[in-house]
């Protein structure tokens, strides 16, 4: 069954579409930018994504996400100027939906989109986001608003072992044995200067600190 991602600060306007969608899709829902960034990371088959939100717009959630998504994007708005239009096209946007709007007609075009795709098969593409940060774990790239950060192999292979546990504490041995493996020629204090060295480069991307130290005990990652 084809994934919708619905996306918009109205509840009344979600629950209507997800009502109406449901029986032929499977639907998931975010209220804010921000919630639609982390349910991006599902892989959906099509995103409707209202592009007036309060915390993070529309706009720039299709330029976070498009580099890493290829599905159709289709934005809802209430209004349509010349001018909106082509920023929504250069954001990656590829159809506009105008509020109010007939839900048959919307679920044509939805439908028309999905039938133009013709995705590949196979599970979605293993990108995570988080915030202005996007992780592609099968790439092994790391990019904030559309610029790559780039990592060493090792520095990747401590921020991807973090990011995939988040909430868990790594102490430095573990991840030392995990990235190095037991037979490494290092010691545990190597990890103490890769995470310094990840952390800078982060810092010049993005505000988001997502590695916290836990003292005494290692590392967690909580973005």
């Amino acid at each position: 069954m084809e994934k919708l991602l619905l996306v918009d600060d109205e509840p009344g306007i979600v629950d209507m579409m997800k009502s109406y969608f449901s029986p032929r899709y499977e639907v998931l829902t975010a209220y804010s930018g921000t919630e639609a960034l982390e349910k991006a990371s599902a892989g959906p088959d099509l995103i409707l994504l209202d592009i007036n939100m309060p915390d993070v717009d529309g706009l720039t959630v299709c330029q976070n996400i498009r580099s890493h998504i290829s599905c159709p994007i289709l934005f809802l708005t209430a209004r349509l100027e010349s001018s909106d239009k082509i920023a929504g096209f250069q954001a990656g946007a590829d159809d506009y939906i105008v509020k109010p709007f007939d839900l048959d007609e919307l679920g044509a075009r939805v439908a028309a989109h999905l039938r133009r795709e013709h995705r590949r098969q196979g599970s979605p593409q293993a990108v995570q986001f988080f915030g202005e940060l996007a992780i592609d774990y099968a790439a092994r790239t790391v990019t904030a608003k559309g610029e790559e950060i780039s990592l060493s192999k090792k520095e990747f292979d401590i921020l991807e072992l973090l990011s995939l546990h988040p909430g868990q504490v790594f102490d430095r041995e573990r991840i030392y044995e995990t990235v190095w493996g037991i037979d490494g020629d290092g010691s545990s204090d190597t990890v103490m200067e890769h995470i310094r060295k990840i952390r800078a480069k982060l810092a010049v991307h993005t505000s988001s600190c997502c590695i916290e130290t836990v003292w005494g005990c290692g590392y967690k990652w909580v973005c």
